[in-house]
């Protein structure tokens, strides 16, 4: 549990993976981290993997005695037995069906496997940013966040998609360059000369595209980036008429991707023929060499289609093998970005709590900085030495200048964010040592920009929960939301669209009360919530929360009418308590009653 001010700073710590540890090594550990997470499709699929290279082998065995004991024979007057050929032909059968088989197994759970370990990884990041410290959003954007969640996972994992098959073209070699040697060196000699120099030539296109690679890869999220906000943003767009200079943003940064791709393009053009065409030029030294030798009577004309066999059947694998290969830097790269997010100091917080009445909330010497990039201040003091009790069932107004302090406030009591000093209890219990989830359940906080999903107005209510519709129903009623959302086509079981776009911005705010209310919170916190909603419906909802809830209330309000509303005004000024009390004795401070008085643009 953090305990003092520094360990509490909310700073992102990103882990990276030293790219000097080699592309091989990190692509090894990728490898291992699937199979830990998921060994028996792995398992499976790699042992059918083998399995095939054996029956691979074994049919150029076949192959080999069929040419020698039924073919050439053939050709003779005499003929060949009827028993001959159909031994041959039962063992060809028996081979293809055994390599089918092996085949099946290994696409099947290899593609299990692959699944899986997107499905962990996936799941994995989205928990890990889930429990990140808010902190960590003020870097990132929604857009590069949902480039690792995606395409950075699909990159990752495709390295795997020939993993099985991979391996068992390594255990192909082994096999087929054992199975050369018996039927004669030279054969062998000329394989253990080809598949050195294909390996040659993997190291050398790994090594060049994995520059290029990475900084494709960083560039997919800042495309993602633009187009996510440009469609985010699409009103503004619009409106401002900023489509021009947003499709110019988006075009610069695609042109750089486009740039960093064709690099990886161009070294795959000249490395591809020459991975590809190696084998075939092996099966033209191995004819030539085979030639010579059945001339010499060294070896026979099955014995040459044997080895001949063999390179035709590793002429595709060897293929796969090269995409693996050339996939291999894309991968590492993307799971070295994935491997940031996993690297994401998370706080553990106590997985029980117990708040004991009153649930006062009382604030201690609170302090707060924003870590900044400026090299003079390295932070942006925003709370300093905040000192204050709500009591439990008490309403407050929180007044304040822009840029005060108020929204850092109302996050940090909600846990979002953890002070940089002093603390804030919830009745008995520190918040800090709470975090959001559990504070959350006393304390609910509706902010200024609502959300809501693109789900039926009951799943935006509840969220999941088992709630009644008279609990719903009542809610809905103390929000001022009721009337409305019976005239809507199908009331509560509305489908309101993305971000509850089929609502206006003063109805997304009233369900989204309404939503806080069906928490039964001790506290409820609005902050500047109904600032869309008309002064007359907002004394409303305020008066309702006061008479039919018994939760104590905090507001940030920058409405007269609603101050006057609360029985005690905090006056906070630059991240400092400046006054607190009644609207009437506040307005005898200067700064206070000028605030109060431009934010009506009356004379008091």
């Amino acid at each position: 549990m953090l305990t003092d001010s520094e360990s509490e700073r909310q700073t992102i710590k990103v882990g990276k993976v030293p790219n000097e540890n080699g592309v091989a090594k990190r692509w090894f550990r990728l490898v291992f981290r699937s199979i830990k997470a998921h060994p028996i499709p792995h398992i499976i699929g790699i042992s059918a993997g083998n399995v095939f290279s054996l029956v691979v082998v074994g049919f150029t065995i076949v192959l080999g005695r069929v040419t020698d004991r039924v073919i050439i024979p053939g050709l003779d007057e005499g003929g060949v037995e009827g028993r001959t050929i159909l031994g041959g032909f039962v063992a060809i059968v028996i081979v293809g069906l055994l390599r089918g088989f092996s085949v099946m197994l290994r696409r099947f759970f290899n593609f299990t496997a692959v699944e899986k370990t997107k499905q962990t990884w996936r799941l994995g990041i989205i928990d890990r940013l889930l429990d990140a410290p808010r902190a960590h959003y003020w870097s990132r954007s929604t857009g590069e966040l949902l480039a690792r969640v995606d395409t950075d996972v699909e990159t990752a994992t495709s390295v795997l998609m020939p993993l099985a098959f991979s391996v068992s073209v390594i255990s192909l070699i082994l096999v087929s360059l054992i199975s050369l040697l018996i039927i004669h060196p030279l054969f062998f000699v000329v394989a253990l000369l080809l598949f050195p120099v294909l390996a040659l030539l993997q190291r050398f296109f790994v090594r060049a595209v994995e520059t290029p690679a990475r900084k494709a890869q960083a560039l997919i999220g800042e495309v993602s980036e633009i187009a996510h906000e440009s469609l985010d943003g699409i009103m503004v767009v619009k409106t401002i008429g900023r489509q021009q200079q947003e499709l110019d943003r988006l075009n610069e940064k695609s042109q750089l991707l486009r740039e960093e791709r064709l690099k990886i393009g161009w070294h795959r053009a000249v490395f591809s023929p020459l991975l590809y065409h190696l084998p075939n030029l092996g099966i033209l030294v191995l004819l030539m060499v085979g030639a010579l030798l059945v001339d010499n009577g060294a070896a026979t004309v099955g014995d040459t289609v044997q080895s001949m066999a063999l390179f035709m059947i590793l002429t595709l694998p060897v293929q796969i093998l090269g995409f693996m290969f050339q996939e291999m830097p894309r991968s590492v790269v993307a799971m070295d970005r994935i491997d940031e997010i996993f690297s994401i100091d998370t706080v553990q917080y106590a997985e029980e709590g117990k708040v004991e009445k009153p649930v006062d909330v009382i604030f201690d010497k609170v302090g707060f900085s924003y870590p900044t990039e400026n090299e003079d201040h390295l932070e942006q003091t925003v709370l300093e030495n905040f000192s204050e009790k709500i009591i439990e069932g008490e309403s407050v107004a929180l007044v304040g200048s822009t840029g005060s302090g108020k929204s850092t406030l109302v996050m940090l009591m909600s846990g979002l964010i953890e002070p940089t000093s002093g603390n804030i209890t919830l009745g008995n219990a520190n918040v800090s040592e709470l975090g959001p989830d559990f504070v959350s359940s006393h304390i609910a906080t509706v902010f200024q920009e609502t959300f809501l999903f693109a789900l039926s107005l009951r799943e935006n209510l509840t969220l999941g929960e088992n709630v009644s519709d008279p609990d719903i129903y009542s809610a809905l009623k103390i929000a001022s939301a009721y009337d409305f959302v019976s005239e809507l086509p199908h009331g509560i079981e509305t489908i309101v669209g993305e971000r509850g776009v089929t609502l206006s911005g003063g109805q997304r705010q009233r369900i989204a009360i309404a939503r806080a209310l069906l928490r039964k919170p001790s506290v409820l916190v609005l902050d500047d919530s109904t600032s869309a909603v008309d002064p007359k419906v907002e004394a409303e909802i305020l008066q309702n929360i006061k008479t039919k809830t018994n939760c104590s209330l905090l507001v940030i309000a920058h409405r007269l009418a609603t101050i006057r509303l609360a029985e005690r005004v905090i006056f906070i000024d630059d991240g400092k308590v400046s006054a607190s009390g009644s609207h009437d004795e506040l307005l005898k401070i200067d700064d206070y009653a000028n605030l109060v008085s431009a934010y009506e643009d009356i004379k008091l």
